[in-house]
């Protein structure tokens, strides 16, 4: 795509542009936004880069790629993050190349970034992090993160993480918003405590009908107590036993870009269910109505609609579970393959609320199909690992079409889906290109 923008270097990015480097690798904007540097989230970010605190900081000119930086390897990457694509820096948005999706849990290195506003500063103390939970419920509870990891069963489940607009380059005419390829998704290893367990104890009312995400990020505007995004679930939902409120991801603590000290993980649902840096949940007696739940923000036409059609919001209804979907890992596409050479085709599939029934994949257009492996979730959200071998009979340019089936037999579309002004919920096969020599 034209507009893609690859990862880069650290000496390339300020060779190119010093003052924007500055501002994509450690949030510092311009010479005028010292003073917020040098107390928040650039400066942290700087200190790890660099291994240690930064005395004359405060002295740094902008611009100016510190010297332990400048002389390590071209291969230093932002936000910790390793062969990632950037799609938008502000707020930052991070896609993951298929490729980079094989391994059943995805590593936090490879794992998409999708904010809505800008990246909080670094609590000094996590465990002190609060948590507050109102509105319809009986005893509003004010708790820290140090009061959920004690307090309520810790439990650790694998699920997936897809952004609503994955696949949203496929659209056409194209949407606004980020391009999305198909790497707006991830498998996470997360821990914490179910967030059915917290609002029992606060005890919901019979008049709870949805909850309201609130989040410490600070909207792009700069205006304080404006909120970036703030969405939320049907109570069902939030009573679900997988959906969970979340401090660690992969072993690790959860890490400030994916919403540390403490997140919402609403899996099958889009990412925007899964609030970052959670600071409140408003028990609601209708459905929410904050950023991000009106309007055409992350609302489908209530009716198929032709491309292009402008939709009256008010025949616009809110996104519910993501559809069932599968993505290639490998091969790369464009991979050179030998023909009359059996090898594997392998990749992931998952379906929203449901499990993965079926997998199968085609090497001539859909005319005929082969099935794959599929292997069971260790958990309900976990993706599915799927393989297949496939010999290809002659010389030539094939391409490989992927396509999973749900347990209610729900299949992916060739083509892409309905379209929507936003551009979300594209489950068209994926497909990738080889050479057979």
């Amino acid at each position: 795509m034209s507009d893609q923008k690859e990862e880069r270097g650290l000496r390339e990015l300020y060779d190119q542009d010093p003052e924007r480097a500055d501002y994509l690798a450690f949030g510092r904007k311009t010479e005028t936004d010292r003073r917020g540097f040098l107390k928040g989230a650039g400066l942290t970010a700087m200190m790890l880069a660099v291994g240690g605190a930064i005395p004359f900081a405060r002295n740094m000119p902008s611009g100016l790629i510190p010297s332990a930086l400048a002389d390590t390897p071209e291969d230093f990457t932002l936000f910790g993050k390793t062969g990632i694509i950037i799609r938008n820096d502000r707020p930052v948005n991070l896609e993951t190349p298929a490729p980079l999706l094989d391994p059943d849990v995805t590593p936090i290195e490879n794992f998409f970034v999708r904010n809505n506003g800008g990246v909080p500063e670094a609590t000094a103390d996590p465990e002190a992090w609060t948590l507050t939970i109102d509105g319809e419920v009986d005893n509003p509870l004010q708790l820290t993160l140090a009061q959920l990891q004690s307090d309520f069963e810790t439990v650790t489940l694998r699920m997936q993480l897809e952004c609503g607009g994955n696949g949203r380059a496929g659209f056409n005419p194209s949407p606004r918003g980020n391009q999305w390829a198909i790497g707006a998704v991830g498998n996470g290893e997360w821990t914490g405590c179910r967030l059915r367990d917290v609002l029992q104890q606060a005890g919901l009312k019979s008049s709870a009908v949805y909850t309201g995400h609130y989040g410490a990020d600070p909207h792009l505007s700069g205006e304080p107590g404006r909120p970036s995004i703030s969405r939320g679930v049907p109570i069902d939902k939030a009573l679900e036993p997988h959906t969970l409120l979340v401090w660690g991801m992969n072993g690790e603590p959860l890490p400030l870009i994916h919403g540390g000290p403490l997140r919402v993980v609403a899996a099958g649902w889009p990412g925007s269910c899964s609030q970052k840096w959670l600071t409140r949940i408003w028990v609601r007696d209708q459905e929410h109505d904050g950023p991000g739940m009106t309007g055409l923000s992350y609302r489908m036409p209530r009716n198929p609609v032709p491309p292009g059609a402008e939709v009256p919001h008010e025949d616009m209804v809110v996104m519910g579970p993501m559809p069932v979907k599968s993505v290639i890992t490998f091969p790369d596409t464009l991979t050179d393959v030998r023909a009359d050479e059996a090898f594997e085709v392998r990749g992931h599939a998952w379906a929203g609320e449901h499990e993965v029934q079926a997998m199968h994949v085609s090497y001539d257009f859909g005319a005929t199909w082969v099935e794959a492996e599929l292997e069971p979730p260790t958990n309900r959200y976990d993706w599915q690992r799927w393989r297949a071998r496939i010999t290809l009979p002659a010389a030539g340019y094939y391409e490989i079409w992927a396509r999973a089936t749900d347990d209610t037999g729900v299949m992916q579309p060739a083509v892409v889906p309905g379209w929507n002004p936003r551009g979300y919920g594209n489950n068209s096969q994926h497909r990738i290109a080889l050479n057979a020599a």
